[in-house]
């Protein structure tokens, strides 16, 4: 399980967000569990009184305010997270007060669509009462997902995002000494020089499998795209690296 979901945007930006463990998200339904539980006990009160004590012009025939009441309390799980999080971008009253945010997995805002997928399998999430199925689901699964996540692909991130910078690349003076492996760099764009130069600050703070995917992702298309060789014995990295210093240098951008 990673404890980052890091985005490559369509800017060629990295975007990190941190993943809501376990605890955040158990004290989070907690909280809309405990919020849920005092509005039907309100509501519940309202049908009682408007069946047994109302004055007879307001008074509702016992058969209707029992079919209320089942009905308030069979669909109220349910509406409630959905219209939540698909109307209030991903957060329920205790996701707010947790301060996490349910997105889809690529990032971007949860869709109505999503925020319903994943709420009508709260039935197989609970299964077998306790909550279990979708607890060992977010226990293995590498992003957190319960199985109402799986379903909808969204994941639970904590609100607060990180917003997108980066340090002085690597090797900012001097000659890189992988530079003379390069070739001719014309051809290479300021939008590819950003990603590359994002991708050598964020790199080392990454987990092995987010390298990995980022070097496939981003330095890989671009090595390709300007003949830039891949040496066996030479990290993508340093490439990456010498890559940035020479193009920066040329265009006075370090």
């Amino acid at each position: 399980m990673e404890d980052e979901l890091v985005i490559l945007s369509p800017e060629k930006t990295l975007v990190t967000f941190r993943l809501a463990g376990m605890g955040s998200r158990i004290i989070a339904h907690i909280l809309d569990v405990f919020i849920l539980a005092v509005g039907l006990y309100v509501l519940t009160m309202i049908v009682m009184v408007l069946t047994m004590f109302a004055p007879l012009s307001m008074k509702l025939d016992e058969g209707i305010g029992l079919g209320i009441m089942i009905f308030l309390w069979a669909a109220a799980p349910f509406a409630y997270f959905i219209l939540f999080e698909g109307l209030w971008n991903g957060q329920t009253l205790g996701k707010k007060a947790a301060a996490i945010r349910v997105r889809m997995a690529d990032g971007t805002p949860i869709r109505f669509s999503a925020a319903v997928g994943r709420n009508l399998m709260r039935p197989a999430d609970m299964m077998p009462g306790t909550y279990f199925a979708g607890l060992l689901a977010i226990l293995f699964s590498p992003r957190s997902q319960r199985l109402g996540d799986l379903v909808a692909n969204t994941v639970v991130v904590h609100e607060k995002r990180p917003v997108p910078t980066f340090a002085v690349a690597p090797h900012a003076a001097g000659i890189h000494p992988f530079e003379s492996k390069l070739g001719d760099l014309r051809g290479m764009s300021v939008n590819e020089y950003n990603a590359l130069r994002r991708f050598c600050d964020r790199f080392p703070e990454m987990p092995a499998s987010v390298q990995e995917r980022l070097v496939k992702e981003v330095w890989i298309p671009i090595a390709a795209r300007h003949g830039i060789p891949s040496i066996a014995s030479v990290h993508p990295l340093y490439m990456a690296e010498a890559t940035v210093m020479r193009y920066g240098r040329q265009h006075g951008l370090l």
